[in-house]
C-alpha cells in the first residue's frame, strides 16, 4: 500500500466546505471521486484542515493510500485533467505509510483579508471582506499580538453542534504568531499555530474589527480568555476573506524517491 501526499489549492466559493456532505459539492468529495476513478479503489482523502464553506486554500495538504502503480506526477496530471478549474493539485509525492496530512502537521498558517477601499474590484470580492468604514487600525495592530501564546480560546470557538462533543473537547490552543499589517488597500491578518478550533480565526478577525470600531479595547482580549464566553467576543466574519495559506511538516520524513517507488524499493530517510 502506497501513501500519496499532495498540495492542493482551491477557490472555496462554490463548495460547501472541505468535508464530504451527502448531496452537496465539497472539496474532499471532488478529490475522492477522482481518486476512485483513477485507482478503481475506495479511497479516503485525508486533509490537513477542514475548511468551512466559502473558505479558500493556497496550500492545503492531503494524503491517500492506494495500491495503484501510477507515479505521483501521473496522479497530479490526471487529477488536474479531471478536477474542476477551481481545484488544482500543485504538487504530488510518495511518502512513508504513517504520514498523515492532519496529524503529522507541525503548523498551519491562515490569512484573513479585509479590503478598506471605498469600491471593491469585481475580481476581488470573492476573496475579501469589504469594510470601507472608519477603523482604528493602530488599536487593531496592537490587539492582534495579544492572540499569540497558549490560551483558552473558548471565547473564539463556535459550537460543534453537539453538546456532548463541546463538553469533551479542549479549547486550549497555542498561536505561534499573529500579525495584522496594512498592504495597499487591505488589512491582512495572518495567524500561525498547530491547530485551530472551528471558526476560531474568523472570530479572532471579527474581534479585531470590534477593536477597530472602538467597541472593544485591545486589553479586553486577555479578559476573553478568562471569560470563556463566545458571546462576548467579536462576530464570526464571513468566510470568503479566509484562506489556508500553508501547512508545515517536519523537515525530514520517510519519502519514497520516484525511481525507488517505481522499482518497489523501501523509502530512504531525507536529511
Amino acid at each position: 500500500m502506497r501513501n500519496i501526499k499532495m498540495t492542493v489549492a482551491y477557490d472555496g466559493s462554490d463548495f460547501s466546505g472541505w468535508q464530504i456532505q451527502p448531496g452537496k459539492p465539497t472539496i474532499q468529495g471532488a478529490l475522492a471521486d477522482i481518486a476512485r476513478k483513477l485507482t478503481q479503489e475506495k479511497v479516503f482523502i485525508q486533509g490537513a484542515g477542514r475548511t468551512d464553506a466559502g473558505v479558500h486554500a493556497l496550500g492545503q495538504t492531503i494524503n491517500f493510500k492506494t495500491n495503484s502503480a501510477l507515479l505521483p506526477l501521473e496522479f497530479q496530471r490526471a487529477f488536474n485533467a479531471l478536477l474542476p478549474a477551481s481545484i488544482r493539485v500543485l504538487g504530488a509525492e510518495e511518502v512513508e505509510r504513517d504520514f498523515h496530512a492532519r496529524w503529522s502537521a507541525l503548523a498551519k498558517t491562515y490569512r484573513y483579508r479585509i479590503a478598506r477601499e471605498r469600491i471593491i474590484s469585481p475580481f476581488e470580492w470573492r476573496y475579501v471582506l469589504h469594510y470601507p468604514y472608519p477603523l482604528d487600525e493602530d488599536a487593531m495592530l496592537q490587539a492582534a499580538r495579544l492572540f499569540e501564546g497558549q490560551h483558552d480560546f473558548a471565547s473564539f470557538a463556535a459550537s460543534t453542534g453537539s453538546g456532548e462533543e463541546d463538553a469533551d473537547r479542549t479549547t486550549l490552543r497555542e498561536v505561534y504568531s499573529a500579525e495584522l499589517v496594512r498592504q495597499g488597500g487591505e488589512l491582512i491578518f495572518t495567524v500561525r499555530g498547530k491547530s485551530f478550533l472551528r471558526y476560531m480565526v474568523r472570530k479572532m478577525a471579527g474581534t479585531l474589527l470590534e477593536v477597530g470600531r472602538g467597541k472593544l479595547s485591545p486589553p479586553f482580549i486577555r479578559e476573553l480568555y478568562e471569560l470563556k464566553d463566545r458571546s462576548r467576543s467579536g462576530p464570526t466574519v464571513p468566510p470568503q476573506g479566509l484562506c489556508l495559506v500553508s501547512v508545515e511538516y517536519p523537515a525530514a520524513w520517510w519519502k519514497v524517491p520516484a525511481a525507488s517507488a517505481a522499482a518497489g524499493e523501501p523509502p530512504v530517510k531525507l536529511r
